[in-house]
């Protein structure tokens, strides 16, 4: 409860306060335009991005395999949208990291930690066969 009330309070502090020394530097127009900027373009790549984490995971249900994967990278796709609609430099960043495969897959290992995902290979099919005896 209190490290979500810390993020809570904490990470708009950090954003007002990069806003305003960034605004000091570059001009307050100049902030705001690149804090939209930011936006427009996070968004159109998220966009992008999930368009190909739904391609990628048609693909794998298509060869009956489970698309983990893709369902996290989704996951983590929307996230990344949610932090760059979000104004402040922080969570673009954070968002933008979400974005580019490269590093979601290694956020993605970091936060799954050491579990082993199943792979098909690993899961053994079978069949359960009652024999119904009369007891007399």
């Amino acid at each position: 409860m209190n490290s979500f009330f810390l993020l809570f309070i904490g990470i708009p502090i950090v954003e007002v306060y990069l806003m305003i020394k960034i605004g000091g530097k570059i001009g307050a127009l100049t902030t705001i335009s690149l804090i939209f900027l930011t936006a427009v373009v996070g968004i159109y790549y998220a966009k992008v991005e999930g368009i190909k984490t739904i391609q990628s995971g048609l693909i794998n249900m298509y060869q009956n395999k489970v698309p983990i994967y893709e369902m996290m990278s989704g996951a983590s796709i929307a996230i990344a949208a949610l932090l760059l609609i979000m104004p402040g430099f922080v969570t673009d960043a954070v968002g933008f990291l979400l974005l580019i495969p490269f590093t979601r897959k290694i956020i993605i290992k970091l936060f799954i930690g050491k579990k082993k995902i199943q792979d098909e290979k690993d899961t053994l099919d079978g069949e359960i066969i009652e024999d119904k005896k009369d007891e007399l």
